[in-house]
Protein backbone atom coordinates (compact mmCIF):
# COMPACT_ATOMS: atom_id res chain seq x y z
CA UNK A 1 0.00 0.00 0.00
CA UNK A 2 1.37 3.39 -0.84
CA UNK A 3 2.07 6.01 1.62
CA UNK A 4 1.69 9.47 -0.10
CA UNK A 5 -1.23 11.15 0.28
CA UNK A 6 -4.07 11.81 -1.85
CA UNK A 7 -5.18 15.34 -2.76
CA UNK A 8 -7.71 15.40 -0.31
CA UNK A 9 -6.60 14.00 2.46
CA UNK A 10 -4.97 16.23 5.24
CA UNK A 11 -2.73 15.34 7.99
CA UNK A 12 -3.80 16.22 11.85
CA UNK A 13 -1.53 19.76 11.54
CA UNK A 14 -3.31 20.64 8.21
CA UNK A 15 -6.88 19.94 9.36
CA UNK A 16 -6.40 22.42 12.10
CA UNK A 17 -5.03 24.96 10.33
CA UNK A 18 -6.60 28.19 10.59
CA UNK A 19 -8.32 29.00 6.92
CA UNK A 20 -6.08 30.86 4.81
CA UNK A 21 -7.13 34.79 4.96
CA UNK A 22 -9.56 35.96 2.10
CA UNK A 23 -8.84 39.47 0.25
CA UNK A 24 -11.12 41.93 2.02
CA UNK A 25 -14.24 43.05 0.00
CA UNK A 26 -16.44 45.34 2.07
CA UNK A 27 -15.09 48.46 3.21
CA UNK A 28 -16.51 51.62 4.93
CA UNK A 29 -18.84 54.45 2.50
CA UNK A 30 -17.68 57.39 2.21
CA UNK A 31 -19.22 60.00 3.30
CA UNK A 32 -20.89 61.27 -0.44
CA UNK A 33 -21.56 57.12 -0.79
CA UNK A 34 -23.31 57.75 2.74
CA UNK A 35 -25.21 60.97 2.31
CA UNK A 36 -26.64 59.45 -1.12
CA UNK A 37 -27.75 55.82 0.50
CA UNK A 38 -29.81 57.97 3.18
CA UNK A 39 -31.31 60.41 0.40
CA UNK A 40 -32.53 57.26 -1.15
CA UNK A 41 -33.62 55.98 2.12
CA UNK A 42 -35.60 59.35 3.04
CA UNK A 43 -36.86 59.56 -0.42
CA UNK A 44 -38.84 56.30 0.39
CA UNK A 45 -39.15 56.85 4.11
CA UNK A 46 -39.16 60.18 5.46
CA UNK A 47 -40.40 59.89 8.41
CA UNK A 48 -36.88 57.74 9.01
CA UNK A 49 -35.66 59.92 12.33
CA UNK A 50 -32.16 58.18 12.64
CA UNK A 51 -31.38 58.46 9.23
CA UNK A 52 -32.45 62.08 9.04
CA UNK A 53 -30.18 63.29 11.98
CA UNK A 54 -27.33 60.93 10.41
CA UNK A 55 -28.03 62.94 7.50
CA UNK A 56 -27.89 66.51 8.89
CA UNK A 57 -24.18 65.23 10.31
CA UNK A 58 -22.60 64.55 6.98
CA UNK A 59 -24.06 67.37 5.72
CA UNK A 60 -22.60 69.58 8.00
CA UNK A 61 -19.59 67.61 8.14
CA UNK A 62 -18.87 68.04 4.51
CA UNK A 63 -19.37 71.71 4.59
CA UNK A 64 -23.00 71.57 2.91
CA UNK A 65 -23.80 74.28 5.65
CA UNK A 66 -27.33 74.99 4.11
CA UNK A 67 -28.49 71.01 3.45
CA UNK A 68 -27.06 70.78 7.22
CA UNK A 69 -29.38 73.39 8.61
CA UNK A 70 -32.79 71.96 6.67
CA UNK A 71 -31.91 68.34 7.85
CA UNK A 72 -31.27 69.70 11.52
CA UNK A 73 -34.26 71.57 11.63
CA UNK A 74 -36.50 68.77 9.97
CA UNK A 75 -35.06 66.54 12.86
CA UNK A 76 -35.96 68.75 15.25
CA UNK A 77 -39.82 69.28 14.13
CA UNK A 78 -39.48 65.44 14.32
CA UNK A 79 -38.61 65.38 17.59
CA UNK A 80 -40.89 67.72 18.68
CA UNK A 81 -43.44 65.79 17.75
CA UNK A 82 -42.57 62.28 19.02
CA UNK A 83 -41.95 64.26 22.13
CA UNK A 84 -46.04 65.52 22.22
CA UNK A 85 -47.08 62.43 21.68
CA UNK A 86 -45.12 60.61 24.06
CA UNK A 87 -46.50 63.65 26.75
CA UNK A 88 -49.88 62.54 25.76
CA UNK A 89 -49.21 59.25 26.04
CA UNK A 90 -47.92 59.52 29.71
CA UNK A 91 -50.23 61.90 30.09
CA UNK A 92 -52.70 59.70 29.83
CA UNK A 93 -51.39 56.68 32.10
CA UNK A 94 -50.95 59.46 34.94
CA UNK A 95 -54.89 59.88 34.54
CA UNK A 96 -55.40 56.69 34.80
CA UNK A 97 -53.25 56.29 37.90
CA UNK A 98 -55.47 59.31 39.40
CA UNK A 99 -58.76 57.31 38.40
CA UNK A 100 -57.31 54.30 40.59
CA UNK A 101 -56.25 56.33 43.28
CA UNK A 102 -59.65 58.02 43.19
CA UNK A 103 -61.33 54.99 42.90
CA UNK A 104 -59.59 54.02 45.96
CA UNK A 105 -60.85 56.73 47.80
CA UNK A 106 -57.22 58.23 47.70
CA UNK A 107 -58.15 61.58 47.04
CA UNK A 108 -54.94 63.54 47.40
CA UNK A 109 -52.75 60.57 45.79
CA UNK A 110 -55.48 60.96 42.63
CA UNK A 111 -55.21 64.49 42.65
CA UNK A 112 -51.29 64.86 42.24
CA UNK A 113 -51.65 62.47 39.12
CA UNK A 114 -54.15 64.41 37.68
CA UNK A 115 -52.15 67.58 38.08
CA UNK A 116 -49.59 65.77 36.51
CA UNK A 117 -50.81 64.37 33.79
CA UNK A 118 -51.85 68.18 32.68
CA UNK A 119 -48.25 69.17 33.19
CA UNK A 120 -47.49 67.19 30.41
CA UNK A 121 -50.83 67.56 28.37
CA UNK A 122 -52.58 70.71 29.09
CA UNK A 123 -55.53 68.94 27.03
CA UNK A 124 -55.98 66.19 28.82
CA UNK A 125 -59.79 65.54 29.08
CA UNK A 126 -59.82 63.00 32.02
CA UNK A 127 -57.43 64.71 34.23
CA UNK A 128 -59.43 68.03 33.49
CA UNK A 129 -62.58 66.71 34.35
CA UNK A 130 -61.82 64.86 37.33
CA UNK A 131 -59.78 67.71 39.13
CA UNK A 132 -63.02 69.53 38.39
CA UNK A 133 -65.25 66.95 39.93
CA UNK A 134 -62.98 66.82 43.07
CA UNK A 135 -62.56 70.28 43.83
CA UNK A 136 -66.85 70.11 43.62
CA UNK A 137 -66.41 67.85 46.36
CA UNK A 138 -64.46 69.72 48.44
CA UNK A 139 -66.41 72.56 47.36
CA UNK A 140 -63.97 74.32 46.17
CA UNK A 141 -65.83 75.82 43.67
CA UNK A 142 -63.84 78.70 41.71
CA UNK A 143 -60.94 75.75 41.27
CA UNK A 144 -63.97 73.63 39.56
CA UNK A 145 -64.93 76.49 37.77
CA UNK A 146 -61.27 77.18 35.85
CA UNK A 147 -60.94 73.00 35.29
CA UNK A 148 -64.73 72.64 33.98
CA UNK A 149 -63.97 76.29 31.38
CA UNK A 150 -60.77 74.85 30.25
CA UNK A 151 -62.17 71.60 29.81
CA UNK A 152 -65.44 73.46 27.62
CA UNK A 153 -63.07 75.06 25.31
CA UNK A 154 -61.51 71.33 24.52
CA UNK A 155 -64.84 69.58 24.44
CA UNK A 156 -67.64 71.98 23.42
CA UNK A 157 -70.09 69.06 22.63
CA UNK A 158 -69.56 67.51 25.50
CA UNK A 159 -73.09 67.62 27.45
CA UNK A 160 -71.48 66.29 30.78
CA UNK A 161 -69.19 68.34 30.92
CA UNK A 162 -71.87 71.69 30.43
CA UNK A 163 -73.94 69.92 33.33
CA UNK A 164 -71.05 69.93 35.58
CA UNK A 165 -70.30 73.54 34.74
CA UNK A 166 -73.55 74.77 34.99
CA UNK A 167 -73.65 73.20 38.31
CA UNK A 168 -70.61 75.19 39.72
CA UNK A 169 -72.19 78.34 38.03
CA UNK A 170 -75.17 78.18 40.39
CA UNK A 171 -73.09 77.19 43.70
CA UNK A 172 -71.05 80.40 42.82
CA UNK A 173 -73.94 82.65 42.49
CA UNK A 174 -74.65 81.75 46.35
CA UNK A 175 -73.68 84.94 48.49
CA UNK A 176 -72.39 82.50 51.43
CA UNK A 177 -70.28 80.67 48.84
CA UNK A 178 -69.03 83.39 46.64
CA UNK A 179 -69.67 87.50 45.42
CA UNK A 180 -70.02 86.16 41.93
CA UNK A 181 -73.30 86.27 39.79
CA UNK A 182 -73.21 83.64 37.83
CA UNK A 183 -76.57 82.39 37.88
CA UNK A 184 -77.60 83.74 34.31
CA UNK A 185 -74.48 81.94 33.52
CA UNK A 186 -75.87 78.56 34.87
CA UNK A 187 -78.97 79.25 33.21
CA UNK A 188 -77.55 79.69 29.98
CA UNK A 189 -74.75 76.59 30.53
CA UNK A 190 -78.25 74.30 31.17
CA UNK A 191 -79.72 75.23 28.61
CA UNK A 192 -76.62 74.16 26.28
CA UNK A 193 -76.83 70.99 28.17
CA UNK A 194 -80.38 70.56 26.68
CA UNK A 195 -79.35 71.52 23.21
CA UNK A 196 -76.79 69.04 23.41
CA UNK A 197 -79.12 66.12 25.18
CA UNK A 198 -82.45 67.25 25.15
CA UNK A 199 -83.47 63.61 27.26
CA UNK A 200 -81.35 65.28 30.30
CA UNK A 201 -84.24 65.18 32.78
CA UNK A 202 -82.00 66.21 35.52
CA UNK A 203 -81.10 69.15 33.91
CA UNK A 204 -84.58 70.12 33.04
CA UNK A 205 -85.62 69.94 36.54
CA UNK A 206 -82.75 72.07 37.76
CA UNK A 207 -83.11 74.90 35.02
CA UNK A 208 -87.19 74.28 35.49
CA UNK A 209 -86.31 74.96 39.66
CA UNK A 210 -83.83 78.20 38.84
CA UNK A 211 -86.66 79.70 36.38
CA UNK A 212 -89.97 79.39 38.97
CA UNK A 213 -87.23 80.92 41.65
CA UNK A 214 -86.55 83.93 39.49
CA UNK A 215 -90.25 83.71 38.83
CA UNK A 216 -89.78 83.39 35.31
CA UNK A 217 -92.84 80.61 34.65
CA UNK A 218 -92.61 81.12 31.04
CA UNK A 219 -89.01 79.82 31.26
CA UNK A 220 -90.17 77.15 33.55
CA UNK A 221 -93.15 75.59 31.78
CA UNK A 222 -91.32 75.34 28.23
CA UNK A 223 -88.42 73.36 30.06
CA UNK A 224 -90.74 70.99 30.99
CA UNK A 225 -92.99 70.51 28.18
CA UNK A 226 -89.90 70.13 26.09
CA UNK A 227 -89.03 67.67 28.73
CA UNK A 228 -92.13 65.57 28.24
CA UNK A 229 -92.54 65.43 24.30
CA UNK A 230 -88.19 64.37 24.85
CA UNK A 231 -88.94 61.65 26.97
CA UNK A 232 -93.32 60.72 26.81
CA UNK A 233 -92.43 57.59 28.92
CA UNK A 234 -90.97 58.77 31.93
CA UNK A 235 -93.13 59.45 34.78
CA UNK A 236 -91.44 61.96 36.53
CA UNK A 237 -91.09 64.23 33.48
CA UNK A 238 -95.16 64.98 33.37
CA UNK A 239 -95.32 65.01 37.63
CA UNK A 240 -93.07 67.65 37.06
CA UNK A 241 -94.82 69.51 34.43
CA UNK A 242 -98.11 68.80 36.12
CA UNK A 243 -96.44 70.80 39.32
CA UNK A 244 -94.67 73.89 37.03
CA UNK A 245 -98.44 73.71 35.85
CA UNK A 246 -100.17 74.33 39.48
CA UNK A 247 -97.16 76.56 40.50
CA UNK A 248 -98.25 79.03 37.82
CA UNK A 249 -102.10 78.56 38.70
CA UNK A 250 -102.69 77.15 35.23
CA UNK A 251 -104.79 74.35 36.94
CA UNK A 252 -106.78 72.82 33.41
CA UNK A 253 -103.46 72.46 31.90
CA UNK A 254 -102.41 70.84 35.03
CA UNK A 255 -105.29 68.74 34.93
CA UNK A 256 -105.17 67.75 31.56
CA UNK A 257 -101.79 66.75 31.92
CA UNK A 258 -102.79 64.44 34.54
CA UNK A 259 -105.08 62.65 32.32
CA UNK A 260 -102.67 62.44 29.66
CA UNK A 261 -100.41 60.60 32.40
CA UNK A 262 -103.17 58.18 32.92
CA UNK A 263 -104.15 57.47 29.66
CA UNK A 264 -100.68 57.02 28.56
CA UNK A 265 -99.48 54.43 31.09
CA UNK A 266 -102.74 52.87 31.22
CA UNK A 267 -102.70 51.92 27.70
CA UNK A 268 -98.64 50.70 28.61
CA UNK A 269 -100.61 48.52 30.99
CA UNK A 270 -102.66 46.77 28.82
CA UNK A 271 -100.28 46.42 25.96
CA UNK A 272 -98.10 44.73 28.91
CA UNK A 273 -100.86 42.32 29.87
CA UNK A 274 -101.98 41.53 25.82
CA UNK A 275 -98.21 40.57 25.72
Amino acid sequence: MSDSKTLSEKTPLEANAPPAPQEQTDRPLTPEEEIAELEKLLSQEPDDFQARCRLGELYFSQGRLDEALAEVKKSIEMAEGLRTEMDRSLAMYYSNLGTIYGTKGMMDDAAIQFRRALELNKYDVLALFNLGRLHCERKEYLQAKDYFERLIEITPDDPIAWYNLAGVYEKLDDPQVSDYNTLDMAIQAYMKVLELDPHHLECSFKLMDIALNLKKPELAIKVMEEAVAQNPDEPLAYYNLINTYEKCKMFDLAEETRQKLKDRFAKRSREAIKS
